[in-house]
């Protein structure tokens, strides 16, 4: 590898896993805010008649988390194809899909739920980028604009199955559920074990592919002031497509916007955008923002930086202690106001999720305290984590984590 692609290769995982740091601290804030927030059972925060300007952006900003970790996902691989051949990143892929996939159900689930006899296996973003680097690792085989037009036809054509789905009578089956229809979808499996569908992969495999294409931006082909230009030039260009596609209202997202009772009410209406599956007006808007992010962290080095920087070299450690920090949280407040173990066992009739109970929690000023709380205490944590990657390069199993 010559020097000019090394230092290329260095300024853009600086850049990417600050990006990626940033997403994986704001996306706490929704999962913080679903297991202890008053109204998380009971309403949708993007309810623009009954939501607050507050609650609707804190979720609405982390719409903003997993196509940006799956998008760079995506352009990781591409930098990793230059230093290994397409048989061994190919063989890497595979392997590394069905471990995500494992710890999806194994350890995520278990995560969510707190039920040790996983009564719900749910199908979330770890298993859409499992399934998706499986998918890749056969693609990168083909050639590079092959590849490419695989992903912008997904992306850019998948709201199509929107119309065939809108059919009186359409019924989606097991396999059109994991593809595409699926939206927290259930199937049973064997007595009281269930799965759901969160995350149907089609879009999202499509999404990383074009991360995976847009990866040669980030080697020795572009210096560091012509990436920046070309990054702005994207992101300003997907923020203007989105605007004109919602716009038009006609396509890209199952669910037009519609005139409200006010300005700002219609406002969020528009803003309010499909994420199971991830339509095209979402990752649009989306993507511009996260290639945006990207083109100002291009040369942004600090303290600050640094920190978001240890979050996003530890992400996929960081994002499986997170859930469990946060419901333990849930937890300790459950039995704070008085409950019992019985009273959980009990309100699994309701909701899968033990330590939970509808309708009782904490107002939104909470939330985000004990979301400031949970990073400060994931960060060392992190950073050990990270400390210890760095001085074991040689272990081949920590590429899994």
């Amino acid at each position: 590898m010559s020097s000019s692609l090394s230092g290329s290769t260095t300024k853009r995982i600086d850049s990417i896993d600050v990006l990626r740091g940033i997403v994986m601290v704001i996306m706490a804030i929704d999962h913080v805010r679903e297991f202890i927030h008053v109204q998380a059972f009971t309403d949708d925060p993007l309810n623009v008649l009954t939501t607050t300007p507050a609650l609707y952006f804190t979720r609405w900003i982390t719409h903003l988390c997993a196509p940006t970790f799956v998008f760079l996902s995506g352009l990781s691989i591409y930098l990793q194809s230059i230093r290994k051949t397409k048989g061994e990143l190919s063989s890497f892929l595979f392997k590394r899909g069905i471990w995500l996939i494992f710890v999806e159900f194994g350890l995520i689930s278990l995560a969510m739920t707190f039920n040790p006899l996983y009564n719900l296996l749910i199908m979330q973003v770890i298993w859409a980028i499992g399934i998706s680097m499986i998918i890749l690792g056969f693609l990168i085989r083909l050639p590079f604009k092959v590849v490419l037009a695989i992903g912008l036809i997904i992306v850019l054509g998948h709201n199509f199955l929107d119309f065939y789905e809108a059919e009186p009578g359409f019924k989606a089956g097991f396999l059109w559920d994991l593809m595409h229809h699926g939206s927290f979808a259930i199937y049973p499996m064997s007595g009281e074990h269930f799965l759901v569908i969160m995350y149907p992969f089609l879009p999202w495999t499509g999404l990383m592919i074009l991360g995976y294409c847009f990866g040669v931006y980030f080697t020795n082909q572009f210096n560091s002031s012509q990436r920046q230009k070309v990054l702005l030039t994207y992101g300003f260009s997907l923020l203007v497509f989105f605007v004109l596609l919602r716009s038009i209202n006609l396509y890209g997202d199952p669910h037009p916007w519609t005139p409200q009772a006010s300005g700002f009410q219609t406002f969020l209406s528009f803003m309010t955008v499909h994420k199971y599956p991830p339509s095209l007006a979402y990752m649009s808007v989306m993507m511009g923002i996260a290639i945006l992010m990207l083109a100002f962290l291009e040369n942004i080095q600090n303290k600050i930086s640094a920190m978001f920087r240890v979050f996003g070299r530890t992400a996929f450690f960081y994002y499986i202690i997170h859930f469990y920090l946060a419901h333990l949280i849930s937890t300790l407040l459950f039995f704070y106001n008085g409950h019992s173990f019985d009273e959980a066992i009990k309100g699994l009739q309701k909701i899968p999720f033990l330590f939970s109970i509808p309708g009782e929690g904490v107002g939104l000023d909470l939330v985000y305290l004990f979301w400031i709380l949970l990073i400060i205490s994931l960060y060392p944590l992190c950073k050990w984590y990270d400390s210890y990657k760095t001085a074991h390069k040689e272990k081949w199993w920590l590429s899994y984590l």
